[in-house]
């Protein structure tokens, strides 16, 4: 049985005699993981997906930054009726209409009315109208240490990209193939990134102008063993 005590401010998973160090997040950060009435998990566990549009709460300067206050998706775009697909409803039409991260949803008109290298799902939440400098925090749980590849959904440029960990560089990605436009879509791996700890941490994506984000997924470099009976 493993059983984990704290020591300050880390955590130490004991299993047998060893000890794996837990990191967490820096103690200054304001931010909070994003939970409303329908996404209620909190934050997200690594490996698995970071959905772009479910940054942390605690606004511009904070979870988030952003060349503007205005959301030219949920709180500009969105607002015409041409733009309110039937296919969402409101709630997609105006997600975190009022925070400056620009966000919209992928649509049957834009996005699914012609080929794409890589089909994204009707009604998926994306960062769009991206412009150099801004970046977007959240908070994730690191359930397994180690190297991972880093996949996005994304269209457009083939731009570069950055993380940080905690507040220090951690991953140079580029995304590798363009598409014809905002409204092309692609999934591929786009770089690796080490977490060498396990527990919540914090996670900055740093972008610029000529993309959309919808989601990026974390894999494992190594696979878990397999396990023969």
């Amino acid at each position: 049985m493993n059983h984990l005590i704290l020591v300050g401010n880390v955590g130490l998973i004991l299993c047998g005699t060893s000890f794996t160090a837990r990191a967490e997040a820096p103690a200054d950060y304001r931010g909070k993981p994003f939970t409303d009435a329908y996404h209620k998990a909190g934050m997200p566990n690594i490996p698995g997906i970071v959905q772009c549009a479910l940054y942390d709460l605690g606004g511009e300067g904070v979870a988030y930054h952003d060349t503007d206050s205005v959301n030219n998706g949920s709180g500009k775009l969105n607002l015409e009726k041409g733009h309110q697909r039937a296919h969402a409803g409101e709630y997609l039409w105006f997600f975190r209409k009022d925070e400056g991260v620009d966000l919209s949803f992928v649509k049957d008109t834009a996005d699914l009315s012609h080929t794409n290298l890589v089909s994204p799902h009707i009604n998926q939440l994306y960062i769009g109208w991206t412009e150099n400098g801004e970046w977007c925090n959240y908070t994730v749980n690191v359930t397994r240490p180690g190297a991972y590849r880093i996949k996005a959904l994304y269209s457009f440029q083939t731009n570069t990209v950055t993380f940080d960990l905690n507040g220090k560089p951690a991953s140079t990605c580029r995304l590798p193939v363009p598409t014809a436009n905002y409204h092309q879509w692609n999934f591929a791996t786009i770089g690796t990134i080490q977490f060498p700890e396990a527990g919540p941490q914090l996670l900055t994506f740093h972008y610029g102008k000529g993309n959309n984000f919808a989601y990026f997924e974390f894999e494992p470099v190594d696979p878990l063993p397999s396990m023969k009976p």
